[in-house]
């Protein structure tokens, strides 16, 4: 096991700049992941890590080693990529003891080495199947087999899942999860699926325009949002952003929309003194919006807003309902019971101790 750490590093590909003055410290033993759109920057700056890239600038260590001109066989790392790359003339057993035999293992220690994988991986009695003969999954195994009897100071992923079908991302996902704690090596792995990112790292690494947009642990995140971009991107349904005015009234502040106003609680009102009179934009996540008929708690009666139903989602455990509100949609996640129809005109109600106010010109969270 080892560190990981990146130093301002840059990458250019002529004049694109795809990753820009990336500073992150991984500490030993840590899952930590690269989210963000495609074309943020994360695969550029797990394939740097790995040494398939050059950077531009910038130095990367792996424990006390700076690797930047080392060659990525000699990096102590295993990748397991998006497409599984096994070779296909190859049986499973040929293909997870490849790098073994490269580096001179003896015989018995491979054969060892191998077997004990395949059945940590459930793969065991698929030692002399060749991949076409394998389903999605267990390639996918294959490939984690490869790189694990490597035994690397650090595994590198590059959205290991996004071929899988949904069911089996969720398997692989908790099988994932449980290797790491396991074999408590460095991991970072790459993907464009917040909810992998939520539900899998130690701390998550929020990217766009090849730039770092916030580091911490997942709930962190997901609770303080550093700007709109960050609310935005984590959550599903994604936060709702409403345009409003910061206005004072009898004492109180107040997020001040088109047709309604959302009392502001107290102990929030300290960090907008500089907003009233000023626009800005409001965050509403879908989970904090009710319905007078399901809310068992006491609620603001300044927190209530009128808005009519669009469209209707069930999903089972839960129901989206994306309804009509300041020219907007807007997405609420409701009981699966409450009583509402398409074209249906309701009273919602914000649960205001969680909204988010973000500075109109900067995007940046003031609360």
């Amino acid at each position: 096991m080892a560190e990981v750490r990146l130093k301002d590093v840059n990458k250019t590909f002529g004049k694109v700049v795809a990753v820009k003055d990336f500073n992150l410290d991984i500490g030993d033993g840590e899952f930590i992941i690269l989210v963000g759109p495609s074309g943020c920057g994360k695969t550029t700056t797990l394939r740097s890590i790995a040494g398939l890239e050059e950077v531009t600038a910038g130095e990367i260590y792996i424990g006390d080693r700076l690797v930047n001109d080392v060659p990525p066989k000699n990096r102590d790392i295993a990748m397991v990529f998006q497409n599984y790359a096994l070779y296909p003339h190859m049986n499973v057993y040929k293909n997870m003891s490849f790098g073994l035999r490269l580096r001179k293992v003896p015989r018995p220690e491979i054969d060892k080495i191998v077997r004990r994988t395949a059945d940590l991986l459930g793969i065991g009695e698929l030692l002399d199947r060749k991949p076409k003969e394998l389903s999605g999954g267990q390639r996918q195994r294959v490939a984690l087999g490869r790189a694990i009897v490597r035994d690397p100071h650090v595994f590198l992923f590059d959205e290991p899942l996004s071929n899988l079908d949904a069911k089996l991302r969720i398997t692989m996902r908790a099988e994932l999860l449980d290797l790491h704690q396991r074999l408590k090596t460095t991991a970072i792995y790459v993907t464009h699926d917040q909810l992998e990112a939520m539900t899998m790292g130690d701390r998550i690494v929020v990217m766009n325009e090849g730039l770092i947009q916030q580091v911490d642990t997942p709930q962190k995140v997901y609770d303080h949002p550093i700007n709109r971009y960050v609310a935005g991107f984590i959550g599903s349904p994604s936060m709702n952003f409403l345009p409003c005015t910061i206005v004072k009234g009898n004492g109180d502040l107040y997020a001040a929309c088109k047709s309604y106003k959302l009392r502001i609680p107290q102990d929030k009102t300290k960090s907008l003194r500089d907003y009233i009179g000023k626009e800005a934009i409001l965050g509403i996540r879908p989970e904090h919006i009710d319905t007078k008929d399901t809310i068992t708690r006491k609620y603001d009666p300044e927190s209530v807003f009128q808005a009519s139903v669009w469209v209707i989602e069930p999903l089972g455990s839960e129901k989206l309902v994306h309804i009509k509100s300041e020219e907007r949609i807007l997405v609420a996640r409701l009981d699966p019971h409450v009583d509402l129809k398409p074209g249906q005109m309701a009273e919602f109600i914000v649960k205001t101790d969680f909204i988010h106010i973000f500075d109109k010109e900067t995007e940046k969270t003031i609360f």
